[in-house]
């Protein structure tokens, strides 16, 4: 698959492959690794913010990584970016360890983990940016400059392949949208919260006395800010040129923001002579009252914008009305590829050659002219699709939007989480009857299934 399609994604699916295999294919074996990626890079922005400024703003970081919801969404997901938002934090946890006593076998970690990062997901290489401008601000002399620049071409060198190829495969980012001023507006007030941080004594470490936290070079300014703006706004600067900005792409630069956090409620509870062993723990729970609205929408059906297993039961209803089905855009067959069963003996009207005789991810569609002929001959048909205005971008999917329009009739229409599902029947010659005639009615849509069956 990855010769055609996700090859960005390669490793994490040969990581999944591997786990299926020794597990089963349940959704709680597709997900768990998220849920422990996610859980480790809660506990390791602990050690970094303990590290460069104390336990208790190593334990806030931590708990406030846990809280954003956006972390909490791809904790559940079977998707790479909690293992690469895990692998980004160890990294950065042994470049501070690096910094602090230079030793080879440190910088060879440090390159391993940004390296399994890349391959998980090479907009990770914003995190080694990051870091740069961590030590470029602190410059903590010549021996350390070079083991990182060592460290980090390896790790270029190492994640090469995987660009280099991701190239030919940049058409299936062309949904990205241009940036929003929601987007600019959320990069805007996390890296701001950030920076205000980073401005607290505590943060810069002329306030640090805990004997965990020695350094005043290499302070939790220096390494939280640049994590937490370099990679949002590369990743926006780059989207003025080719849209990528994806929150997930950067789902790590939280982690500065979470740092910043762990010294913001430490600092608050100093300012109001209170225990951070009190105010921590009353700060998250509020923070966790406020946000349980969101944390408990991203554990609803609802939460999926692209629900294709609602979008293929629903072709299981009404698959007996019909004679074949039919995909636009093209690429919405992934509904059928995950579901087949819901699709069993109906007939795909556009395909010619199947994914597995084509050697192909989604198999062939015939030519515009097939397709027609095909679709005339037929009296009913499935059309699954988006919801909102079609985009026909290709001749085939313009050819089936046309023959649709011209020659059938919508008798029935669902829209449900980012999927629309739409039955349309044939018009006969001379027949004229509103498109909208029959959308949703169930009595008249129960009768053509009847009908049907008979």
């Amino acid at each position: 698959m990855v010769g055609q399609v996700d090859v960005v994604h390669g490793l994490y699916y040969t990581v999944m492959h591997g786990v299926f295999a020794l597990f089963d294919d349940s959704l709680l074996t597709l997900r768990l690794p998220s849920v422990l990626a996610t859980a480790t890079a809660c506990g390791l922005t602990a050690l970094v913010g303990a590290r460069l400024s104390g336990r208790w703003v190593g334990m806030g970081a931590g708990f406030a990584l846990a809280l954003v919801p956006a972390v909490q969404e791809h904790a559940q997901e079977g998707r790479s970016y909690a293992l690469v938002l895990a692998f980004v934090v160890l990294a950065t946890w042994l470049l501070v360890a690096a910094v602090e006593r230079p030793a080879a076998r440190r910088w060879v970690w440090y390159t391993v983990a940004v390296l399994v990062a890349a391959w998980l997901n090479w907009f990770s290489l914003f995190a080694l940016v990051a870091h740069g401008v961590t030590l470029a601000y602190i410059r903590p002399g010549r021996a350390r400059c070079v083991g990182w620049m060592l460290a980090a071409s390896g790790a270029v060198v190492g994640t090469l392949p995987v660009i280099l190829t991701s190239r030919s495969q940049v058409s299936l980012v062309s949904w990205i949208k241009p940036l929003g001023w929601s987007t600019v507006l959320g990069v805007l007030i996390t890296v701001t919260i950030a920076a205000l941080c980073a401005l607290l004594p505590r943060a810069r470490g002329s306030e640090s006395t805990d004997e965990e936290a020695p350094y005043r070079r290499l302070h939790l300014a220096a390494v939280a800010l640049p994590l937490c703006a370099v990679p949002q706004i590369g990743l926006a600067l780059v989207s003025l040129v080719q849209p990528l900005y994806i929150t997930r792409y950067v789902l790590f630069a939280y982690v500065g923001l979470a740092l910043c956090l762990g010294v913001l409620l430490t600092t608050a509870a100093a300012r109001l002579r209170t225990h951070a062993r009190i105010l921590l723990p009353s700060a998250l729970v509020l923070a966790f009252v406020a946000l349980l609205p969101i944390e408990l929408r991203l554990r609803t059906m609802e939460s999926r914008v692209d629900d294709v297993l609602t979008a293929a039961a629903t072709v299981d209803h009404v698959r007996s009305a019909a004679d074949g089905v039919l995909f636009i855009p093209a690429a919405r067959r992934d509904t059928a590829l995950v579901s087949p069963r819901s699709f069993a003996r109906l007939r795909d009207l556009a395909l010619v050659q199947g994914a597995v005789e084509s050697g192909t991810l989604k198999g062939i569609e015939a030519g515009p002219r097939d397709i027609e002929r095909t679709m005339l001959g037929v009296r009913r048909i499935v059309l699954v699709t988006d919801p909102g205005p079609r985009h026909a971008d290709t001749v085939r999917d313009r050819t089936k939007q046309h023959v649709l329009d011209e020659h059938f009739v919508c008798r029935y229409d669902s829209v449900e989480r980012g999927r629309r599902v739409s039955v349309y029947e044939r018009r006969e010659l001379g027949q004229h009857v509103p498109k909208t005639g029959y959308l949703g009615d169930p009595a008249v849509f129960g009768h053509l299934l009847s009908d049907s069956v008979a």
